[in-house]
């Protein structure tokens, strides 16, 4: 297993995380910042591929890491058509998805360009997507929206949420697939999930609009208010949408989207702050409870995880409303390369199948 080199690509809009994994030990990690002025050259984010591509192969040979000595390349999401959990091998037709003019552009779709144009340049490396945010395994009921022309849609914390499933598991000595969890992601968004022996039966819409309010995403809406909002010509579209995905929770009550800077604030008595946290802890809690209704008070467990579940602050309050349901388990942070990385490592195994895509 330690033989076994892997190539993990993490993207952002204005950034590239890389990392090399000998097995499962991380033994180079670089975080790529890419500026506005180098950015602004490109049209659309396809165009960013070859200036991408080139960059990760220079830091990588800057520290001797020749990209034919890869086992694998795994990268992360892309905004992809719905699929089931797991690894897949990037293939044609997931290429032509993402460079399809229907598919939202994200800096994320470059990667499996990259990953596929990498791993040609090794004799046996092979490139792998793992659990992107538009895994769906929703039940048939909880697709039911306020419109036949509107489905609820699965768009959550994916890798993250299965990695802490796994971890769970395996800490108390359990199979994945008994058992019934309540797992909360915490970051600039808040996705909850309901799993049920493995699946995620139903999960809110944690990218634009769907229940509890975040860092940066908006809690569910009040829809009369928003179309006269729309239709006051006080607002472009791109403002509208900015109003309820980049600018909410702190941002438009503390005027901050970092939940650390409002949590010590708070703590110094700052009532408004104090107050907008516990607030926070509220809308996470109620809707905690609903997921609890969908496996119909079947659960064996309650996870928080994400950046803001570093807050000790936050975790008990939302602890202190919830424990009557399950047991409560704090995972703090994230380790998305590490999950990326171990996710190509039981690929290569066969210890995970490969999916196609």
């Amino acid at each position: 297993m330690e033989d076994l080199t892997i190539l993990v690509i993490n993207p952002w809009s204005t950034s590239t995380k890389i990392s090399v994994f000998n097995g499962k030990e991380e033994v180079f990690k670089e975080n790529i910042q890419h500026s506005s002025e180098e950015l602004k050259e490109f049209k659309s984010v396809t165009e960013q591929f070859p200036f991408r591509r080139d960059i990760i192969i220079k830091k990588l040979s800057d520290s001797w890491y020749e990209i034919a000595e890869f086992d694998a390349i795994v990268w992360r999401w892309g905004l992809l058509k719905p699929i089931p959990s797991g690894v897949y091998e990037v293939n044609r037709s997931m290429i032509d998805d993402l460079l399809s003019p229907k598919t939202k552009q994200h800096a994320s779709n470059l990667w499996a360009l990259i990953a596929n144009d990498l791993a040609k340049k090794s004799e046996h490396a092979k490139a792998f997507i793992a659990d992107p945010v538009v895994v769906d395994e929703l039940s048939d009921i909880a697709r039911v929206s306020w419109h036949p022309k509107f489905k609820r849609v699965s768009i959550f914390h994916a890798l993250n949420q299965k990695a802490i499933w796994r971890q769970f598991a395996e800490e108390q000595w359990k199979k994945y697939e008994d058992l019934n969890l309540i797992i909360v992601h915490m970051w600039w968004g808040v996705s909850i999930w309901a799993h049920k022996k493995w699946k995620v039966v139903d999960v809110n819409q944690a990218l634009w609009w769907e229940w509890p309010f975040s860092p940066e995403r908006s809690w569910t809406l009040p829809v009369d208010d928003v179309i006269r909002m729309c239709y006051s010509w006080e607002y472009t579209e791109q403002e509208m949408m900015k109003l309820v995905n980049g600018h909410w929770w702190m941002v438009w009550f503390l005027w901050t989207n970092n939940a650390y800077e409002a949590e010590l604030k708070a703590l110094a008595w700052d009532e408004k702050h104090k107050f907008i946290i516990e607030a926070f802890c509220y809308q996470v809690a109620k809707y905690i409870w609903s997921m609890m209704t969908v496996l119909e008070w079947d659960v064996d467990a309650i996870l928080l995880t994400g950046w803001i579940a570093k807050s000790k602050r936050i975790c008990e309050q939302i602890t202190k409303r919830v424990e009557k349901i399950a047991p409560v388990y704090y995972y703090p942070g994230e380790d998305e390369m590490r999950a990326l990385a171990n996710n190509g490592l039981n690929a290569l195994l066969w210890n995970f199948p490969i999916n196609e895509y």
